[in-house]
């Protein structure tokens, strides 16, 4: 399995799915060699065998790579992209970082190369680096499946599907028009769709995702097969809101702040809510390119003394966040699927979700309302935080998110891998 995060040190959502399916794979017999760019030594391994690409030393003199690196080359691009952002947030850290770039001419044929391990201005260059390195371990490793997450990945997923002649399984947790909408950044799409279609089946984290990609990137609609995430529950204490130091009732969101979260939505369906409430805080918990623009608006709204912007919280900060909200809202414009849902609803939050996401083709407790529809949403967060008894009945169908459990998925994701090995 190929990844470019694993816990603790993630970005997104992403290394959070990738440590539940695995956990998940354990408990269906699969062991899982789990290989990043860079290791820190602290990643829980109960469920998997790390492997630090940054360990492993290269010969590109050797025949069985010498091939693979004529086609590899063709997978350089000269661009500093990052998986989770969209063209704005891209272009303003190519010119933060344009002054620090260097002219690189240091040989790629290096016995080892130290992985970063982040998204920085030097990122395909790891990404490209990272797929010889797979090369390597697929040479050296004894395996029956090569399982990729995300573009990052499916370079190096390509190679070692063409060092061992393995079946490869790409699975699509967000793609490009997630990220972009209709903006979309050519070199990712072009990577996203080689590796799709280089892969022998291909799994969706929705049926949503699902239908995007047979549309948007021309597969086989029987190549395709959708296995829902799920939530971790064996790590989860029930926090009650002791801590909670304003009697206000409080209105999260959490996640990156993006064009694909749909922020702006958020920001202006509070201002609605404010108009008839004064009695609500509403806190904006994550960083992301448009950050700065919403605390303008929020400014502009005149409501700076109703909001909080957190900035990115850790794992245990998330907890004590859910834990004092009265209600949760993910207004995201194109969401794959959506965790986060699922962890407010574990801690007896209710949740406003959009329509445009993965996860509401599996809850049914939730309030669902498009993203744009900015008055249908400052509704439902009105009447959470107003009508008790509706409020409850979400709070009491928290059991629902605890049949959502990685071993159900990682049950699925095994039939995905019984039907790949069977075509070949």
């Amino acid at each position: 399995m190929f990844g470019w995060e694993f816990p603790p040190h993630i970005s997104g959502g992403l290394g959070t799915a990738c440590f539940g399916l695995t956990k998940g794979l354990l408990q269906q017999g699969v062991e899982v060699l789990f290989v990043v760019p860079k290791a820190y030594g602290d990643e829980n391994q109960e469920s998997v065998r790390i492997i630090n690409a940054s360990d492993i030393a290269i010969n590109i003199e050797l025949k069985i790579y010498q091939q693979y690196w004529k086609n590899i080359t063709l997978m350089q691009i000269g661009s500093n992209l990052i998986p989770y952002v969209g063209t704005e947030e891209f272009e303003n850290i190519v010119k933060n970082n344009i002054k620090k770039e260097n002219i690189y001419e240091e040989s790629i044929f290096k016995e080892k190369y130290e992985f970063s391990g982040k998204y920085g201005h030097n990122l395909m260059k790891e990404v490209t680096r990272y797929a010889l390195v797979a090369s390597t371990i697929a040479a050296n490793n004894d395996f029956d499946i090569i399982h990729v997450h995300d573009w990052l990945t499916y370079p190096a997923g390509i190679a070692a599907k063409k060092i061992s002649g393995k079946p490869l399984i790409a699975h699509i947790h967000a793609t490009e028009f997630d990220r972009s909408g209709e903006n979309i950044n050519q070199n990712i799409y072009d990577i996203e769709r080689k590796g799709m279609h280089e892969a022998d089946l291909v799994i969706a984290v929705s049926n949503y995702t699902r239908n995007t990609v047979i549309e948007r990137y021309d597969l086989n609609p029987d190549k395709v097969f959708t296995v829902y995430n799920a939530v971790d529950h064996s790590d989860f204490v029930d926090i009650n809101d002791n801590g909670k130091s304003v009697p206000e009732k409080i209105v999260t969101f959490l996640g990156r702040v993006t064009f694909q979260k749909g922020p702006d939505y958020f920001v202006e369906a509070a201002h609605k809510v404010l108009q008839v409430d004064k009695n609500v805080r509403f806190v904006m918990a994550g960083s992301g390119d448009m950050l700065i623009r919403m605390i303008h608006r929020v400014a502009e709204l005149g409501d700076s003394a109703n909001f909080h912007f957190t900035g990115f919280l850790d794992v245990e900060d998330v907890k004590n966040l859910f834990a004092m909200s009265d209600v949760y809202v993910m207004p995201s414009v194109s969401e794959p699927f959506g965790i986060s849902p699922l962890e407010a609803m574990r801690s007896s939050v209710p949740v406003v979700i959009s329509k445009q996401s993965g996860v509401s083709e599996v809850l049914r407790h939730a309030l669902k309302v498009d993203f744009w529809d900015i008055d249908a949403m400052a509704d439902c967060i009105y009447g959470l935080l107003h009508y008790n008894a509706l409020a409850e009945v979400f709070k009491e169908e928290k059991k629902e998110v605890e049949n959502l459990k990685w071993n159900s998925s990682a049950a699925k994701v095994v039939e995905v891998y019984k039907k790949a090995m069977n075509l070949n």
